[in-house]
């Protein structure tokens, strides 16, 4: 069977039709990374600058042979600077533990532990399979209504747009990273992201998994310092 290839529109009428649905098309598909920009234009701070907030939400980021990935790992150091310097209270590590072999939380854990937070003031969530599951727990099931959040600079804004339509009042903490192959990959992906972001945004349906709540966060408070 013959497939054909598309050819250029002859005529001047069809040439401009044709710039106009591909202009049209390209205005679509970036209006959702604009909504992202706009809506947490006044929501993002540094490590410096971020307000005192009892909890800061870590966004899992990737192991490598069982440890914190480089990226995730920037993230966990954000997250014990602002701990030591008594900006936070509270760690809550949100991954992925869909395998037995892979458990993001309970490295995200050893390795805040191993920089200085205390076990009883790091809490751990399983289920936080993407950005937008991670906000909902947080708000459904440990009770989060306020919070910082700690992710690289290309991811913050949509966790802060998510996070925000979940219902926690939130400043993104965005990390620095080297911009490697694996930095340019999460800008461009950020960009596919936004659309699915906008979607549940304005869907807002329900997480992978949701389950009972859990008083991890209110006891974790509840420790001495």
């Amino acid at each position: 069977m013959e497939i054909r290839r598309p050819r250029w529109p002859r005529t001047r009428a069809g040439q401009r039709r044709l710039v106009q649905a591909v202009m049209a098309g390209c205005v679509l598909a970036l209006l959702p990374a604009t909504w992202l920009r706009v809506s947490t234009a006044d929501r993002l701070r540094t490590t410096a600058d971020v307000p005192r907030t009892e909890v800061a939400v870590v966004f899992g980021a990737g192991l490598w042979q069982g440890e914190p990935s480089p990226y995730l790992a920037h993230r966990l150091d954000a997250a014990a600077e602002l701990y030591r310097t008594g900006r936070i209270e509270v760690v809550l590590v949100t991954g992925d533990n869909s395998r037995e072999d892979y458990d993001e939380p309970d490295a995200m854990r050893a390795y805040l532990t191993k920089h200085g937070v205390p076990d009883a003031r790091i809490v751990s969530d399983y289920a936080g399979f993407d950005t937008w599951d991670s906000c909902v727990r947080a708000k459904k099931i440990f009770g989060v209504d306020r919070a910082v959040l700690i992710s690289q600079g290309f991811h913050i804004r949509r966790a802060a747009a998510l996070c925000e339509a979940a219902g926690v009042d939130s400043y993104g903490v965005g990390v620095a990273a080297k911009h490697d192959v694996t930095w340019y990959y999460g800008g461009a992906r950020e960009v596919f992201a936004a659309g699915k972001a906008a979607l549940d945004a304005v869907l807002r349906p329900d997480p992978r998994f949701l389950g009972p709540a859990e008083p991890g966060v209110a006891r974790a408070l509840a420790a001495e310092r």
